[in-house]
């Protein structure tokens, strides 16, 4: 089979497209004819690497995938040719957390795609619990466009956040992924959403989004936008994943009892910050990965339903995935980019 596997870390051309023997599903295991595969920031880093991280390299990219079931290893019983997507995120499913209901925070949490090799190739092999049943007539590429970054909004959100009717919420970087997902997520529980964005192109399509305000970051100081907004009351929520560039200034454009919320820092993770308005105002601060199975397959039921809805910015053939990653690192894209892996699937 085709797969693009990392042998090394660097740029472009350690993206390497190989003949790979198809891998065959073990006990509790299916294997995947994979049709699309969704990029994500997470695939940069994996291409690139992150001091003081190990990844298992050689490595196959790819947390979000979908296609047709195509073999089951013992004990599993999926009939061949139904159509998944895949829950990116696996645990040992037997320790405290796990039985919890937590399974991101298990110790032995690992991504297919980072820990594990994901879906940029002909098959992919996952755990059966990660399997998620696409209903007919429903698009294969919008299903492999939401699982990792609609699962991340959604617990940043609802489970670390409490987000509530009628909450005045910001969204950092409107044209991401998560943000794209932040954003409808945060209208679905009622709340009233500001979005910030690099370009007038990008505000005016988070205004698309379903945001009822936005502001060009590199024209006009947000936090002056924000304070605007709210009647100078604040925000109740800021979803971040920009770092030091906005997470500093977004205490201070928190109401009482703000909440905000980070899943990753492009900007740079080292940052001053002043403590005062956390105490005076009583704030939250909160980090949030992932999220848990449960909440994985909520989300699911939202998007097959047309609650929420997938964003595809770009799609590239699974030989051109250099190309998607450049249109990634680009920040030219609103929404997904994804990566045609079998144009006989739809």
């Amino acid at each position: 089979m085709r797969a693009v596997r990392i042998q090394e870390h660097g740029g472009y051309e350690v993206l390497r497209l190989e003949d790979a023997p198809v891998p065959e599903p073990g006990p509790g295991q299916v294997r995947i004819r994979v049709a699309w595969s969704a990029l994500n920031h997470l695939d940069k880093w994996v291409r690139a690497g992150v001091p003081g991280h190990k990844f298992p390299l050689p490595l196959t990219p790819g947390c979000d995938f979908s296609g047709v079931v195509d073999a089951c290893g013992p004990g599993v019983d999926v009939q061949a040719g139904t159509r998944v997507t895949v829950a990116p995120g696996f645990s040992c499913g037997t320790c405290r957390m796990c039985a919890g209901g937590r399974q991101q925070l298990c110790r032995h949490f690992g991504i297919y795609g980072e820990t594990g090799d994901g879906g940029d190739a002909d098959y992919a092999v996952v755990k059966l619990e990660n399997l998620i049943p696409v209903p007919d007539g429903f698009p294969l590429d919008c299903a492999a466009a939401f699982p990792l970054t609609y699962l991340t909004a959604w617990h940043m959100l609802v489970e670390r956040c409490g987000v509530r009717p009628g909450d005045l919420v910001l969204v950092h970087a409107a044209g991401s992924g998560v943000s794209v997902a932040a954003v409808q997520i945060a209208k679905l529980w009622g709340a009233r959403v500001m979005i910030t964005a690099g370009s007038d192109e990008k505000v005016q399509k988070g205004l698309d989004n379903g945001a009822e305000s936005g502001v060009n970051y590199r024209r006009e100081d947000w936090t002056a936008a924000a304070k605007a907004w709210t009647g100078k009351k604040g925000l109740d929520i800021i979803v971040d994943h920009v770092g030091a560039d906005t997470l500093p200034k977004g205490v201070w454009a928190l109401a009482r009892g703000g909440r905000i919320v980070t899943c990753g820092v492009t900007s740079g993770g080292e940052m001053t910050l002043h403590i005062a308005p956390v105490f005076f105002k009583s704030l939250s601060v909160l980090g949030s990965t992932m999220g848990s199975l449960g909440e994985q397959k909520e989300v699911a039921e939202h998007v097959f339903s047309g609650r929420l809805r997938p964003v595809i910015d770009s799609r590239f053939p699974l030989e051109r995935v250099a190309d998607a990653h450049r249109k990634l690192d680009a920040r030219e894209a609103f929404g997904k980019v994804l990566l045609q892996v079998d144009p006989g699937l739809d």
